[in-house]
């Protein structure tokens, strides 16, 4: 007896997903409600559980297949998968002899659940994917562990080398590789969304450049009071939320949104927060983040950011957001010109901390600055109120008193 595995609700308005990645093989035990599979939709990957437990059957569609929402995509068996496990593992091991020298069963059943993307560089630099640590969901390799790995494979027998080399000349062109990959559902959405952003909007950058000072000493101060009392770090991203909240407050039309010929306001200020994940940048959002305390805002985004990490977030968790924060200054960024996340009208650019010569009182000194940039939607937003609302969140970064006293 065979029981049909279906396309679950993926949230609203959303109809169709790609097949990302599939968990379980043919033949391979399967729990209740364990993933069998990773699904690709517009905003984030969603894993489908098993309705029953028993063998892993029949799949239906194939990685890169789009599938409408209700339908069948894989079929479990009944059985507990005991017997039928080791020769499941047999096709795989099969697959990977032809491919590269016999590695350990271990090695065989790490392969069969990588995602394209990391196999791709596991192959690329010649790795065993049995002997890398997965810091990804249930253990799974993420690319940042590839690349981690790769770079300490200096340090690794001289056996790898060679394995490397052996790819350019079975190419036939040493050094001019090209490899065509078809983009994921979320990469093709991404580049849609910001094109039309440009397409839409009347954009504009306007730019200022903060004094960290005060914040970095305040941070200093209390960072181990902080954490011991409330279980999390105290960031930069707290004292920015809360000051995006002061400057919204002044200048609401940054925090609004236009809808055919009418200006959407919002009493509320719901920060999508640019974070990294294992399939590229995405904006999970705090709630109602006006409201919150330091603590519940550095908590919020710890959770989004782990579970973007993780690759659980939800759909709910991506919906909305009336305003974004992206942090460029977590990878070396100087300066950047963001671009406005739709139907968002403004987001805010982070930028690295660097110490810079400015004059004080007279004198040249030393001090950590920061490149602000805010780009605005200039169909809503006029260049004054820009102007404003970036200089309000300078004036409470350099004052962080402000941000307790509402001024």
């Amino acid at each position: 007896m065979s029981t049909e595995v279906k396309v679950p609700t993926l949230g609203e308005s959303v109809t169709e997903a790609t097949i990302g990645e599939w968990l379980k093989q043919p033949g391979d035990a399967v729990a209740l409600d364990e993933p069998i599979a990773s699904l690709e939709t517009d905003k984030v990957a969603v894993e489908v559980p098993s309705p029953v437990a028993g063998v892993m059957g029949q799949q239906v569609a194939a990685v890169g297949d789009t599938v409408n929402v209700g339908a069948t995509i894989a079929t479990i068996e009944a059985g507990d998968g005991k017997a039928a496990a080791p020769a499941a593992t047999a096709a795989p091991a099969a697959k990977a002899e032809a491919a590269a020298p016999p590695p350990t069963t271990a090695s065989d059943d790490s392969v069969t659940t990588l995602s394209p993307a990391v196999r791709r560089l596991v192959l690329e630099h010649g790795l065993d994917p049995s002997k890398i640590k997965g810091t990804g969901k249930d253990g799974r390799l993420t690319k940042e562990d590839v690349l981690a790995a790769a770079n300490a494979a200096p340090e690794a027998p001289a056996a790898a080398p060679a394995a490397v080399a052996a790819a350019p000349a079975a190419s036939g062109a040493p050094g001019r590789r090209e490899e065509r990959v078809k983009m994921t559902r979320m990469r093709q959405t991404i580049a849609k969304r910001l094109k039309a952003a440009q397409d839409t909007a009347a954009m504009l950058t306007t730019f200022n450049d903060v004094d960290m000072s005060a914040v970095m000493a305040t941070r200093d101060k209390y960072r181990e009071t902080f954490e011991k009392k409330h279980g999390v770090r105290l960031g930069f991203m707290s004292f920015f939320t809360k000051a995006v909240a002061l400057a919204a407050h002044d200048i609401p039309a940054v925090n609004a949104r236009i809808d055919g010929d009418e200006i959407v306001y919002h009493d509320y200020l719901d920060v999508s927060v640019a974070v990294s994940a294992p399939n590229g940048l995405v904006v999970p959002v705090v709630r109602n983040a006006d409201g919150l305390s330091f603590a519940e805002i550095e908590k919020a985004i710890a959770d989004l950011g782990k579970r973007a990490k993780d690759g659980t977030l939800t759909m709910d968790d991506m919906t909305g957001g009336t305003f974004t924060i992206s942090n460029g200054g977590v990878f070396g960024g100087l300066m950047s010109t963001p671009i406005i996340n739709p139907p968002q009208s403004a987001v805010l650019g982070l930028h690295r901390i660097e110490d810079r010569p400015v004059v004080r009182g007279g004198e040249i000194v030393i001090r950590p600055m920061m490149y602000l940039a805010l780009s605005y939607d200039h169909r809503l937003i006029d260049g004054r109120e820009a102007v404003t609302f970036l200089k309000t969140i300078k004036e409470a970064i350099e004052d962080p008193t402000r941000l307790l006293i509402d001024l």
